[in-house]
């Protein structure tokens, strides 16, 4: 068996590992075997981190826009000449098929890049009052400082993106903290751009949250986090910095409701509520996943129709596999999750259509049946206050409930404490627009999903604050009297 690669986390532009040596194995989902390791940080490490941060702030955020944007560019570039890497990488990190990490996410962030390097000369614009004679107001847009982001295992590559390319092209330093499940893919990412970041401006530091995470939140010269991950860990990073309170952006959890109207497309429909919204390649591991699949009681026996007959014809398998249709749930702790809500689903009374089989009952091929497999799974019932149809499982199963009128389509949606994201399916602007304003989500897709139309802010219990050039900067006021 090969010896695991040593991957380093990125500090004042040079890879480090732990300051005590200390390592966490990164286990491939698809096999559950270790493949990499990755330094398992603390104290030491997240107080290097951010001193590299703030002394390469001034001049950093002293660049000119131009600069700045000339710099990110260079970072765009970078991504798409390791663009197959990087994919590779993280489809054995996490179990992301390759034919999403490479055809979808990497030329996105590519793209993402060059975006945040044109908005650079926004971060610099401010307004003008005129109070009259001799009196003249004055604002100006100033990065924070010192920016942590959290991000998550599901999307490695995207959310490191979102987080530290906005926050540069607004003149701040950065510190990446991945999830230690699957951060492989951003420390390396971290290593390549050594190549164009001076040291400092970009950190990544690894490690499990209560060791390195938390001391990271509780730094009074972090001056602003975004967490995208769960409800859990940001109560927890609410609580730890209390005592030196700064701007936070959570993109948490969601529970989305899909809902097609008897009127929709059912053709677009099925496909949209099954492979593009639940039964994706990451196996439903999505924040604003559609796992509520609400449908118009005239179309509700077909729909279910075709959605068993498009589950059925998902290819579990090698997610490094380009014929693979969805991958393995990302870890041991996550897939126990995952098997314990389809067990409670058919406790509770919901009927299941389709699936339920997991681990290596759910995989034809033997070398795979260590890993964490879970098949597509789909319940009916129409009892939305079930816990399969009301807390947030991450992983292909979904929950479909009939509605009669577009009022109790409405309720339904609504009734639930997390609220990301929400399908609609309908030929009918009208329908489109009264639920575009009623459903009490951040983002409404119409005949579509999982288009991510950035800023991605969700409401109640999914979080506030999102992660754009201009969040990454507060405005600051001057009178001045002449």
């Amino acid at each position: 068996m090969t010896e695991p690669h040593e991957y380093s986390n990125l500090i004042g532009g040079e890879p480090r590992p732990a300051a005590d040596g200390r390592t966490l194995d990164s286990v491939n989902p698809a096999t559950g075997e270790v493949w990499a390791r990755v330094p398992r940080g603390g104290a030491a490490d997240a107080a290097a981190a951010v001193a590299a941060a703030r002394a390469a702030f001034p001049a950093w955020s002293r660049l000119p826009a131009a600069a700045r944007a000339h710099t990110l560019r260079k970072v765009a570039g970078v991504i798409a000449a390791n663009a197959r890497e990087l994919a590779e990488l993280e489809t054995r990190d996490n179990g992301r098929t390759i034919n999403e990490t490479a055809g979808r996410d990497l030329p996105g962030m590519a793209y993402l890049w060059n975006n945040a390097a044109a908005e650079c000369a926004s971060a610099a614009e401010g307004r003008s009052v005129d109070f009259g004679p001799g009196s003249l107001g004055l604002t100006r847009r100033e990065p924070y400082g010192v920016t942590l982001g959290i991000i998550p295992w599901n999307s490695p590559i995207s959310t490191f993106s979102a987080k530290a390319a906005f926050a540069l092209a607004a003149g701040n330093t950065v510190i990446i903290k991945p999830a230690e499940q699957a951060a492989v893919s951003s420390l390396r990412l971290g290593e390549l751009l050594r190549e164009v970041l001076p040291p400092g401006v970009l950190n990544v530091v690894s490690g499990l949250g209560e060791e390195v995470g938390d001391p990271l939140v509780r730094s009074r010269d972090v001056d602003k986090i975004s967490l995208t991950g769960s409800v859990g860990t940001a109560r927890a990073i609410t609580r730890a910095s209390a005592d030196a309170p700064k701007p936070l952006a959570l993109e948490l959890g969601g529970k989305s409701p899909n809902i097609v109207f008897a009127d929709a497309d059912l053709d677009k429909a099925a496909p949209g509520v099954t492979t593009q919204a639940i039964f994706t390649a990451n196996a439903g591991q999505i924040c604003y996943g559609g796992s509520r699949v609400l449908v118009q009681r005239p179309v509700y026996d077909e729909m279910l129709r075709r959605m068993t007959e498009i589950a059925a014809g998902i290819r579990l398998g090698d997610p490094s596999s380009p014929g693979t249709g969805m991958g393995p749930i990302v870890s041991r702790d996550q897939f126990e999750h995952v098997t314990s809500y389809l067990e409670t689903g058919v406790k509770e009374g919901a009927e299941l259509v389709f699936g339920g089989r997991s681990g290596a009952a759910a995989i034809d091929d033997p070398a795979l049946a260590g890993g964490y497999w879970v098949e597509p799974t789909l319940f009916a019932t129409a009892d939305n206050s079930l816990r399969i149809c009301q807390e947030e499982i991450f992983g292909p199963v979904a929950v479909v409930l009939p509605f009669d009128t577009e009022e109790e389509a409405v309720a339904l949606a609504n009734d639930s404490v997390y609220g990301l994201a929400a399908g609609v399916w309908t030929r009918d602007l009208g329908t489109a627009q009264r639920m575009f304003r009623e459903l009490e989500t951040g983002t409404v897709w119409v005949n579509t999903f999982r288009k991510v139309l950035f800023p991605l802010e969700g409401v109640k219990d999914s979080g506030y604050g999102h992660d754009s050039v201009l969040a990454y900067t507060r405005e600051k006021a001057c009178v001045i009297e002449i």
